[in-house]
């Protein structure tokens, strides 16, 4: 049975139950900070776990996409192990229960209508005491007792040891099915049945309470079955991943078979790219935290794995095509940033061999000095982290090829202080917390008007101050802003790139200023502060938006939409949206494209979005199911979640798109839109800067302004003539330079012979310092050149301020090369001192930084290193 056509029996079989075919949730979720992906199917059911808001069906089925790093290290390795699988799950809350998800699941396994697998293959898990679960198995499934086994809470019981380690909140025994393929020696667990029927609180005994409602968690996972119905024993071996480890050899000139040498390699690339392609797709960019670290570290793992069988040229992105054939069928989207999916991943791998090619002599330093113990420290692991961009897990690789081992512990250490200073760090909660949010939507979600109206009478159902829900809440001695929910609103709260509305809350005496609008599904916040009386729960209130700000908001939405269609048209449909912010008459737009816009690409795309506006057609929006939207050509922001109906905003004939903002009712309303900037945000990414409305306007007169300041700062009569007087002014500088240029040189010639003979001279190897005046950096590199040329064997390090800015530069003879002397090494180390950083040739390096009067103390630095460097 092929993989496609599994899910797709697995997905029928519990719709033939009742149960409502879900579509998989995003990989990355931005509206649950306790995850960075997606890691079972029960994620996007939080809510109805929690009994949180409506419940618009009781029983469900899914196949999700999922990412988990915890066993990165065995991927490839064992036959079961991925960072991204697909989970297929069915659930229930609170409507069928324990028989139910043990009798439907033996009857897909085991009936010829569905998989049709052998039941004397099949034994089965129980929790130790969950008699229930063994009675049903046992006498009504029919399972032999001797097939079923009882396991202790570690293994049989979710969350793991919850009865006696808690955490406390809900939890339940589960019951594993597990198979047993011909030829295999070792059975293979496919499916987890999860019975959620407790409540934790505090510690044994008698700590677990019945739940009131009972719910079902089940999870198979795709991969694993489809290698037991296809007769393989590994997942990497089924029909759609198959060939991409195929690939995978190919791109590396090596032919893939599984028990080769490079088998497991190819794998792990196979694996890792299929994992980034998804999250790539899903907007996420190899980087230096949370969701987009992971992305970074996994393929530069999947590249290490390749430079470590000789490929040290880009070949990761090469895979894309095979891993979006293996997988459009069930995930079609992913067609469509293939090629921005590919150039994002090229760009990370020519920055990792860079990062090797840096990295390695210091690298290779630190081995040879942790050869007397066999131990590079943590200090040092985290300094090739911290300073060459080296992952541990690079560092931790050529450590064991060199027959060395890395404290880890130290290594942790110094990250966490690094962490301390920076102000960065890990966050981590419970999947299924509530806190005052969740306590709030328990009561029901807030109405939105704010697509027909700026204002509306309302009633505060909820007050949250420092983290607590409170039920009422005095202006008198408070600075802190609050937040409140009503139970209707015109506030629009950010989501889609929309920034939140601002204005008011007034009734009875109270005025409350609201200075921001968020929203957590279907939850309103009302950020602010209080300003006059004392706001109480169930109190009535007049709500108002501010209605200019709101304008420009809609202005700038609907230019939004634009651009976007003047970046197709001018681009190509490889320009897709990465992401956008909205707010009054202003808005960026992130997109998908790998090189810099030209100024004439600019001017036309500034030019579509104006010719739209001047068209004056007419915005519509319209509620449609998902599936209609799509069919109509609507185009949807790749990652973002979506309800079953949606909003369709459509400009003329020129633009479809899924939107929940606000916009105009006709475009001539944005009045004019002017493009600011172009600029990189991120591998792949671009970012487009707008104005509109009295925004764009006033730039413009400010531009005027500014010509006319400048025309007469320059003395010419009009603007026109500025650009002629500036190449004449730089001609007169420049030979102003040329001329100064001759002076220094004339007086570099009178300080080389006193520097030289004034050196610190260890073993014959001179080290020169010296805080120059006057030179620029041409100057600087000439009077290096110099005393190294007059001394023969030396250690060079000069300071300036050019330009108003502190620099340094460092130069060594080759003969102190040879000897291990690096002016890259004593450059950094010195740089740190001003504020800065640089780096370059061993033998020639130079940095800047932000604090001259600290050049001194830079020079004794860089001094000490060099005089290190001699000693050793």
């Amino acid at each position: 049975m092929q993989t496609n056509e599994l899910r797709e029996k697995y997905l029928a079989f519990f719709e033939s139950k009742g149960c409502v075919r879900r579509p998989s949730d995003v990989l990355i979720p931005k509206d649950d900070p306790t995850v960075l992906f997606t890691p079972a199917g029960m994620n996007q059911f939080k809510n109805q776990f929690l009994g949180i808001g409506p419940l618009e069906f009781t029983k469900a089925t899914t196949s999700q996409k999922c990412l988990r790093t915890g066993d990165i290290g065995n991927v490839g390795v064992t036959a079961y192990h991925h960072t991204f699988f697909e989970m297929l799950g069915n659930f229930s809350f609170g409507d069928y229960f324990k028989r139910e998800a043990i009798h439907w699941a033996w009857e897909f396994l085991t009936t010829k209508q569905w998989l049709g697998l052998d039941p004397e293959r099949l034994t089965i898990t129980v929790y130790l005491d969950d008699d229930e679960a063994f009675g049903i198995w046992n006498n009504e499934v029919k399972v032999p007792a001797s097939r079923i086994t009882r396991c202790d809470e570690s293994e049989n019981f979710w969350p793991a040891s919850s009865p006696s380690q808690g955490p406390d909140g809900v939890c339940g025994p589960c019951s594993e099915i597990y198979y047993l393929a011909p030829g295999a020696t070792k059975s293979v667990e496919i499916w987890n049945l999860v019975f959620t029927q407790f409540n934790r609180v505090g510690n044994p005994p008698n700590n677990l309470h019945p739940l009131p409602k009972k719910n079902i968690d089940t999870g198979m996972g795709l991969e694993r079955t489809a290698s037991c119905l296809q007769g393989v024993l590994s997942n990497f071996e089924i029909d759609i991943l198959k060939p991409m480890c195929l690939a995978a050899g190919d791109s590396l000139g090596l032919k893939y078979e599984y028990a080769a040498a490079h088998g497991r390699a190819c794998r792990r690339i196979a694996d890792h790219v299929r994992a980034c392609t998804f999250a790539i797709h899903e907007g996420a960019i190899p980087g230096p935290d949370k969701a987009n670290y992971i992305v970074r570290l996994l393929l530069r793992r999947a590249a290490m794995e390749g430079y470590l069988l000789g490929r040290k040229t880009p070949f990761l992105h090469g895979l894309v095509p095979a891993i979006v054939e293996g997988m459009k069928a069930q995930y079609p989207e992913i067609t469509q940033t293939m090629k921005s999916v590919s150039d994002v991943i090229k760009a990370e791998e020519e920055q990792f061999l860079d990062v090797v090619d840096r990295g390695l002599p210091r690298f290779e330093k630190l081995a040879q000095r942790a050869k007397s113990n066999g131990v590079i420290s943590g200090e040092d692991a985290f300094d090739l982290h911290q300073s060459y961009g080296f992952l541990i897990e690079l560092t931790q690789t050529l450590a064991e090829q060199a027959g060395l081992s890395i404290d880890r512990d130290g290594y942790e250490k110094a990250k966490k202080r690094h962490e301390l200073v920076s102000g960065s760090g890990a966050f981590a909660d419970s999947v299924m917390s509530a806190g005052p949010i969740d306590s709030l939507k328990q009561k029901g979600g807030t109405k939105f008007l704010g697509y027909d109206s700026l204002s509306s009478a309302s009633k505060v159902v909820g007050i949250i101050s420092n983290k607590e829900l409170v039920s009422e809440f005095s202006a008198v001695g408070h600075d802190a802003p609050i937040g409140v929910a009503l139970d209707q609103t015109p506030f629009y709260g950010e989501s889609g790139g929309q920034v939140g509305d601002t204005g008011s809350l007034i009734g009875n005496g109270v005025e409350f200023t609201v200075i921001d609008t968020q929203k957590d599904g279907e939850l309103w916040i009302h950020v602010g502060h209080l300003k006059k009386g004392k706001l109480s729960v169930g109190q009535s209130v007049t709500a108002s938006v501010d209605a200019d700000r709101r304008s420009g908001i809609r202005r700038a939405h609907s230019a939004t939409h634009m651009l976007h269609h003047a970046l197709r048209t001018h681009l190509d449909e490889n320009a897709t949206q990465r992401g956008s912010k909205v707010d009054q008459d202003q808005m960026r737009f992130d997109f998908s494209w790998p090189t810099s816009l030209t100024s004439e690409q600019l001017t036309r795309i500034e030019d579509t979005i104006n010719e739209k506006i001047a068209s004056g057609s007419t915005i519509t929006t319209e509620l449609l199911n998902i599936e209609d939207a799509r069919a109509k050509g609507a185009m949807a922001l790749f990652g973002e979640k979506y309800p079953d109906r949606v909003r369709v905003v459509s400009m003329g004939d020129f633009s479809i798109e899924l939107c929940g903002g606000t916009h105009l009712s006709n475009s001539g309303q944005v009045g004019l839109c002017k493009v600011l900037s172009d600029e990189p945000v991120a591998k792949g990414i671009r970012r487009i800067s707008c104005l509109t409305g009295p925004k764009a306007l006033q730039r413009l007169r400010d531009t005027e302004s500014l010509l006319k300041e400048v025309a007469q700062a320059v003395k010419v009569p009009n603007a026109e003539d500025i650009v002629r007087r500036v190449n004449q002014l730089q001609d007169e500088l420049r030979d102003a330079k040329k001329e100064l240029a001759k002076h220094a040189s004339a007086n570099i010639a009178g300080l080389v012979d006193d520097l030289v003979a004034k050196a610190e001279d260890i073993n014959g190897a001179k080290i020169i310092t010296h805080l120059a005046e006057g030179l620029d950096r041409d100057a600087l590199r000439e009077f290096a050149d110099k005393l190294r040329g007059k001394a023969k064997s030396a250690a060079v390090l000069l300071g300036a301020v050019v330009d108003g800015k502190p620099c340094l530069l460092a130069a060594v003879t080759k003969d102190l090369n040879d000897k291990g002397v690096k002016a890259g090494d004593c450059v950094r180390d010195a740089a740190k001192v001003i504020g800065g950083g640089g780096g370059g040739r061993p033998d020639l390096a130079e940095a800047g930084g932000k604090d001259a009067t600290k050049l001194p103390d830079a020079l004794t630095t860089g001094a000490a290193v060099y005089r290190k460097a001699l000693a050793k």
